[in-house]
């Protein structure tokens, strides 16, 4: 019988690890492939797109020459060319394999790695680690280069040494073991994960903690240590037999979460206090945003508001067709904000989440209209705008594993609204707007915009939704 292949690290595998260990162990162990998503189809193409522009780029100062395999590698390395793109760098005694981007000839004759990322931080763990296995397969001192998503050139030297030595161990132990890992739940990172329908059915066996809304893995780990094991002995348990630890030590977070393990079991709702929502003429607000543009600076594509008396006819939006019309499309929401403070007073803007408000802060920065009137007031003191998130985290303890827009509105115990579009979503709407970029049929662009169009309106739909149930069950 022929010996099983070696199964090598790759430097890819570290995004995954960091992600999740288990995860990292079935991609090593899983015969079947995984289908990726549109979205990530989406982060893929543009990262590829990326790296075309870095190689364009340095093919216009040096002569790039591409490799093939390991051994052509080496071989255009003994040869001195300036770049070798696509190289493929292996150590079969170590079992590790990598095929950084780009390796470019220093002037002391040997090569630095260098990739093209999308990210716009050097100091994301992944990254790092996998720079870091670059060098240690060059065996040599000289700093790895990043070609950041934003335009920065950065060089990581020996500091991510640590980061890599540890993933290439922790990645070792991994490959030896003959049973997936142990890990805890993640909503998160769970839900999107390829791997969700295989590992659910065993975190639901073992009542994990860490399904529980507010309790981290990590405090889900020491509470273990303690004799707290299941979510049925956590909802059974009183706040002073529950021990200090990592995430969960104020009491106040220890009642709430005994009260999610009970909503977990019994899909009832606690109200901790009465619900107060501010007075005057709410306007629904909801922001749809594209992040893969040329210069990586989110294009806020569509600005949509739900006005009185709040019907689909009352959806109103600011549309911008793209990143050329960024600066006119922020001057239509500041217009339109005029428009409402002037019609109605006292005005509410309501959204959910800090993301709206944090697009508005953000877009003056980017325009240098930090003092504009209507800026200094939408971001000031007494700021109509109002997260709706807020109430509904400070006084309710719902039946739901996360507390999005979609998880309460969909559920059909609570505000059990749904999206005329089932799987619309908002990686959804990125997907649908960059093809509505690259569309060249009339017809089919104008139904791309249609359906975004139709999928905003629903979540400012959502949210007024949202608000008369508050008002109905908990003021």
């Amino acid at each position: 019988m022929p010996n099983k292949p070696k199964i090598l690290i790759k430097p890819s595998d570290a995004s995954t690890w960091v992600s999740c260990v288990r995860r990292a162990w079935l991609d090593k162990h899983q015969s079947s492939t995984v289908e990726i998503d549109p979205f990530n189809q989406l982060l893929f193409d543009a990262g590829l797109e990326h790296e075309a522009a870095i190689l364009a780029m340095l093919q216009t100062e040096h002569n790039v020459h591409k490799a093939h395999s390991v051994t052509h590698t080496h071989a255009l390395m003994s040869q001195g060319v300036a770049v070798i793109y696509q190289a493929q760098l292996l150590d079969e005694e170590a079992g590790l394999i990598g095929f950084p981007d780009f390796l470019i000839r220093h002037e002391s004759g040997q090569y630095q790695p260098a990739d093209a990322k999308l990210s716009q931080s050097e100091h994301k763990k992944s990254i790092q680690i996998q720079l870091g296995f670059y060098r240690r397969l060059l065996a040599n001192n000289l700093p790895a280069i990043i070609f950041l998503g934003d335009g920065r050139k950065v060089t990581l030297g020996d500091e991510i040494n640590p980061v890599a030595e540890n993933f290439i161990l922790r990645m070792k132990e991994l490959l030896t073991m003959p049973e997936q890992p142990n890990v805890r739940y993640s909503h998160s990172k769970c839900r999107i994960c390829p791997y969700y329908s295989h590992c659910r059915p065993d975190f639901d066996a073992k009542e994990d903690l860490s399904l529980l809304y507010g309790v981290h893995g990590n405090a889900a780990n020491h509470l273990a240590v303690a004799g707290i094991t299941t979510i049925t002995q956590l909802a059974n348990s009183e706040i002073a037999a529950i021990p200090d630890v990592p995430y969960l030590k104020d009491p106040k977070r220890k009642h709430r979460a005994i009260l999610q393990a009970k909503s977990f079991l019994t899909g009832e709702i606690s109200q901790l206090n009465k619900v107060t929502l501010p007075e005057g003429t709410w306007i629904h607000f909801d922001i749809e945003d594209n992040p893969l543009t040329p210069t990586r600076e989110r294009h806020v594509y569509l600005w949509g508001f739900l006005a009185p008396p709040y019907h689909k006819e009352n959806f109103e939006s600011v549309w911008t067709d793209d990143e050329t019309q960024d600066y006119d499309g922020w001057l239509g929401f500041l217009d339109k904000i005029d428009a409402y403070r002037t019609q109605y007073s006292p005005l509410v803007l309501a959204h959910y989440s800090n993301h709206e408000k944090a697009t508005i802060k953000k877009y003056a920065e980017r325009y240098n209209m930090q003092n504009h009137p209507t800026v200094l007031w939408l971001l000031g003191n007494n700021s109509p705008l109002f997260d709706m998130q807020k109430p509904v985290l400070d006084n309710l303890v719902l039946p739901l594993q996360g507390y999005g827009l979609k998880d309460i509105c969909k559920h059909p115990s609570l505000v059990n609204f749904q999206w005329e579009n089932e799987t619309s979503s908002a990686q959804w709407s990125v997907v649908q707007f960059n093809r509505f970029l690259t569309e060249t049929n009339p017809q089919e662009k104008q139904q791309l915009k249609t359906d975004i169009l139709g999928y905003n309106r629903d979540d400012v739909i959502a949210t007024r939704k949202l608000e008369e149930w508050l008002r109905t069950n908990f003021i």
